[in-house]
């Protein structure tokens, strides 16, 4: 069993990034930024850098290049990102559902020495707060369809995402207060 971010970092050398994984609705993004802000440290989607990169949107590079080519982006995005790492430009990064199912991106951040998290969640409340979320955007998202499938994906990454050296619960608490929980978890208050 891995460790919770509740318990105690001790003996280790300050982090320089954090890694946020989940599925959709963990609140990696905004779990991330209210990290960053508490820490001063940047903020960074690694969505958000494949679409600089590729100058267009991850739906684009689906529909266009499919999952695989996707992923190679993906993949050449978060290298990029973990090369840019170093004192004074430390950073928390937020990566997309499925990216850290992806064996090639686990061994690249293992090799970076970076502390991983698993936001976790209930599958439900991730799809409640996912159609929310759609609904307050105006966005139709083919995943929130069905509860069972979206339940399905969930289960099919979840031991993927805990492999993570750090798993933090979300349900039921307030985006504050899982960063505060991640802060003092993760040793860095």
């Amino acid at each position: 069993m891995r460790e919770s971010a509740e318990a105690k970092a001790s003996g280790r050398q300050r982090a320089r990034a954090v890694v946020l994984i989940g599925f959709m609705g963990a609140g990696k993004s905004s779990v991330g930024r209210a990290l960053a802000k508490r820490l001063g440290w940047g903020f960074e989607d690694l969505d958000e850098r494949i679409e600089l990169r590729e100058r267009r949107k991850v739906s684009d590079i689906f529909r266009d290049s499919g999952e695989g080519g996707f992923r190679r982006a993906e993949h050449a995005g978060l290298k990029e990102l973990l090369r840019e790492l170093r004192p004074g430009r430390e950073r928390i990064v937020a990566l997309g559902g499925g990216a850290f199912a992806q064996k090639q991106n686990v061994r690249l951040i293992e090799a970076s020495g970076v502390p991983v998290v698993f936001l976790e969640g209930d599958a439900a409340e991730l799809w409640q707060r996912c159609r929310q979320q759609a609904r307050r955007q105006g966005i139709e998202r083919p995943l929130l369809g069905s509860l069972e499938n979206f339940r399905a994906l969930y289960e099919a990454r979840r031991p993927h995402y805990l492999k993570a050296s750090f798993r933090q619960e979300t349900g039921g608490k307030t985006v504050e207060e899982v960063a505060a929980a991640l802060v003092r978890g993760l040793g860095l208050d």
